[in-house]
């Protein structure tokens, strides 16, 4: 088992590090080139790609295997990482399932929709709290645990 990091704009790396290093569990953060990590765990591995749209999803895919586990906030390549039967896990703390996976694509399709309409309203984002982290690091270490 790993730990792939879809890390350009990852809230939670530093639990990520700390929970791995921990459980002595190798770590990749997968970030394209306009980012620049440094990790002086030697379980944790920066893996830099080309800057481009799917770049960085495209590298952690390829790189998952059965039983690994995910980060990610993109939907997409969570889909595909549920398709290795590797665990995908959103920085907010939830697990991606089959069967919430359906649903969350349906959404991010109909508000591209609106958007596109110019029906929908702006987006706000909330600032992260101290509880979102802690969300976080309950399923991270559920993660571990259910292995």
């Amino acid at each position: 088992m790993k730990v792939l990091v879809d890390a350009d704009a990852c809230p939670v790396k530093e639990i990520i590090v700390e929970i791995a290093t921990k459980n002595n569990v190798e770590v990749y953060m997968v970030t394209d080139a306009s980012h620049i990590l440094f990790y002086p765990e030697t379980n944790v591995h920066v893996v830099t790609v080309d800057q481009g749209a799917d770049s960085a999803d495209l590298a952690i895919a390829n790189r998952t295997e059965k039983g690994d586990i995910c980060v990610t906030a993109d939907y997409g390549l969570a889909t595909l990482i549920l398709g290795k039967k590797a665990t995908a896990i959103h920085p907010n703390g939830f697990f991606y399932t089959a069967e919430n996976i359906e649903r969350m694509l349906f959404e991010r399709h109909l508000s591209r929709e609106m958007r596109r309409q110019k029906k929908g309203k702006s987006g706000h984002i909330h600032k992260r709290t101290k509880e979102d982290d802690m969300t976080f690091l309950s399923v991270f270490e559920k993660a571990f645990t259910s292995k």
